[in-house]
């Protein structure tokens, strides 16, 4: 089963780019990128950090 997740359809609903969402959690935009094609799992503050953004 692979877990996936919505972060690019939150972020664009902001109309913030990747650079803008990555400075509001504290990563660089690499990880924005890793995060949104799924290929990186955040830690579980990284977590509660996306999630208090949104």
């Amino acid at each position: 089963m692979k877990l996936t997740n919505q972060v690019r359809i939150y972020r664009q609903q902001q109309k913030w780019t990747q650079e803008q969402f990555a400075e509001r959690i504290g990563v660089t935009r690499q990880t924005v990128i890793s995060l949104e094609k799924g290929s990186y799992t955040p830690s579980l503050l990284l977590a509660m950090q996306i999630a208090r953004v949104f």
